[in-house]
């Protein structure tokens, strides 16, 4: 029984130091990264987080949601938050716990708090969200994450711009310029660059012949094309090969789809793709596995976000975005708009994501 408790308090270590390094942990990261089944994991969140030295959310687990309340920090001898920063997020699953995660990390650091709001896609729920937090007159500054596409991006862009307290996009960039009062500031990933590392990878290891598919609908796709024809031009290569369109196991006719890109690689002779997103690189290898397709040796496969692009078979070669740093540095130049007021130049901030290598892209056998 000691040493069961003795491995429980190494394992809490363990995972407190993964969360202190990346703001949030996933489950299946953890439980292969300890050597423990899942359920194992769950349990070790379970126990921090009845401590209050972590948050569960779905998959995974984050840094504390807020700091403790006035009244408690007051019996505690604390001080009372600095500053308390909105935050709205389109998701509270899939890409966006790492973000929150690195955001909840430097708040705590620094003394600020965070509300959290989940959001959709939509910039109606957007603006509701938004709207909840300004009147309630507890928040001095917002980090958002709003929907941009479509005609009424201006309406939108000046809608924003005109808040009460001042705004720092996350993952999301407004036209080049907005006529509003101050140009908004913004952090993202740094996407243009990051398939331009999943395609001078592929190059490096002989192939020449590439594409893109890109997930229809994603507001990183566009950033993804540029980076796409700009990589392409440097190397010389034929930028024609890009499908928008969604191909997740869920996504209603995806195998025709599937089987229609796949019909196009073999005429068009491409022997490598960048597929956005994990989901839709890991439907598009099942399906070619289904045909009897080797990866990589028929075909190379980069997905784009690895959040879940390691449980493909084989494991996927990814592109990662730095998604706590996003958040770690939003709060950081929040603070700093906070302190220092409109004396601060505004920001806009590009962060280089990461190409994680593994089995679905070793390279091409040269004659």
């Amino acid at each position: 029984m000691p040493d069961d408790r003795l491995f429980g308090l190494q394992r809490h270590e363990r995972v407190l130091d993964e969360l202190r390094r990346h703001g949030a942990v996933r489950v299946k990261d953890l439980a292969e990264l300890l050597g423990v089944s899942e359920l194992t994991v769950r349990r070790d969140i379970s126990a921090l987080a009845a401590q209050n030295l972590l948050t569960k959310v779905h998959g995974g687990a984050t840094l504390p949601t807020d700091l403790a309340p006035a009244s408690t920090q007051r019996r505690r001898g604390s001080a009372a938050p600095r500053f308390t920063i909105g935050m709205v997020v389109p998701s509270l699953d899939y890409y966006w716990p790492p973000i929150v995660g690195g955001a909840r990390s430097t708040a705590a650091a620094q003394g600020v708090a965070i509300q959290l709001r989940g959001s959709t896609y939509d910039w109606a729920e957007d603006q509701r969200q938004i709207t909840r937090l300004i009147e309630a007159q507890q928040v001095q500054g917002l980090l958002l994450a709003p929907n941009l596409e479509g005609d009424d991006v201006g309406e939108m862009v000046q809608w924003i711009g005109d808040l009460p307290v001042p705004v720092m996009l996350i993952e999301r960039q407004p036209p080049r310029w907005t006529p509003t009062k101050s140009q908004l500031e913004w952090v993202r990933s740094d996407h243009a660059l990051g398939v331009e590392l999943a395609v001078r990878h592929l190059h490096d290891h002989g192939h020449r012949h590439l594409g893109l598919l890109l997930s229809k609908g994603s507001p990183t796709s566009a950033h993804l094309a540029r980076g796409w024809d700009l990589v392409c031009a440097d190397l010389g290569l034929d930028a024609g090969m890009v499908v928008r369109e969604s191909v997740r196991m869920d996504e209603p006719g995806h195998r025709e789809i599937i089987a229609q890109l796949l019909a196009r690689c073999r005429a068009t002779g491409t022997t490598g793709l960048v597929i956005h997103s994990d989901p839709d690189a890991m439907s598009v290898a099942q399906y070619c596995l289904e045909l009897g397709m080797a990866i990589p040796e028929d075909l190379a496969i980069v997905a784009y976000d690895d959040e879940v692009a390691q449980l493909a078979e084989p494991a996927m070669t990814a592109v990662r975005p730095p998604k706590a740093m996003v958040g770690r540095t939003a709060v950081e130049q929040m603070v700093a708009r906070l302190v220092e007021g409109r004396r601060r130049p505004s920001q806009r901030i590009l962060i280089t994501p990461e190409l994680v290598i593994r089995d679905s892209s070793m390279p091409l056998t040269r004659s």
